[in-house]
């Protein structure tokens, strides 16, 4: 996996514009790890696209009614089967963070890389999301090392407002996966 123009060369891309630029002189330091299903609790699908594409039709689901303005992205997606999509270019700011703060700096969006995981607090993830997730995290590393040091969950950066990933997302299995890919690549 290769990163290019901020893009990786491995993912399906589907530009979002809810983005913009990074702060002058601002880089990427954080790496947030979210949840996302639309429906709730549904998987596969157009929906995820369609919300961070600003085209998700507000009545083709009830639950849609109340997200379909919002103007949102993450920088990538990993689905359930390890496809990755991404949205919006790593050195560019993704929407995804909201009202946050990490270490006592907040609007995490300015420094922060949004993943998204399909799936839900409750339901664990797959190996392939485990797998993907540390082989993007391991390229972000090698371009801004402070990632490394600086993983959260979008519960740790808004606490008061979300969840996910859930507890049923395996830190210590995630961080060993990094671990192992960068001795592999000595």
């Amino acid at each position: 996996m290769k990163l290019q123009d901020g893009w990786l060369s491995e993912a399906r891309h589907a530009p979002s514009p809810h983005c913009d630029d990074r702060p002058e002189g601002e880089s990427p330091s954080l790496l947030v790890v979210h949840n996302i299903s639309l429906p709730p609790g549904e998987f596969g699908g157009p929906w995820i696209d369609a919300l961070f594409a600003g085209t998700l039709d507000a009545k083709a689901h009830p639950y849609f009614e109340g997200i379909a303005q919002l103007r949102v992205s993450a920088h990538c997606l990993i689905r359930r089967d390890g496809e990755v999509v991404q949205y919006v270019p790593f050195n560019k700011r993704a929407w995804h963070a909201g009202v946050s703060s990490w270490q006592g700096r907040e609007k995490c969006n300015d420094f922060s890389i949004g993943i998204e995981l399909e799936g839900t607090d409750v339901l664990p993830y797959t190996d392939a999301q485990y797998q993907r997730l540390a082989e993007i995290t391991q390229v972000l590393m090698t371009v801004w090392p402070d990632i490394a040091s600086n993983m959260a969950g979008h519960c740790d950066i808004a606490p008061s407002r979300k969840t996910d990933p859930g507890d049923v997302f395996d830190w210590p299995r995630f961080r060993a996966l990094i671990s192992v890919s960068g001795k592999e690549k000595v």
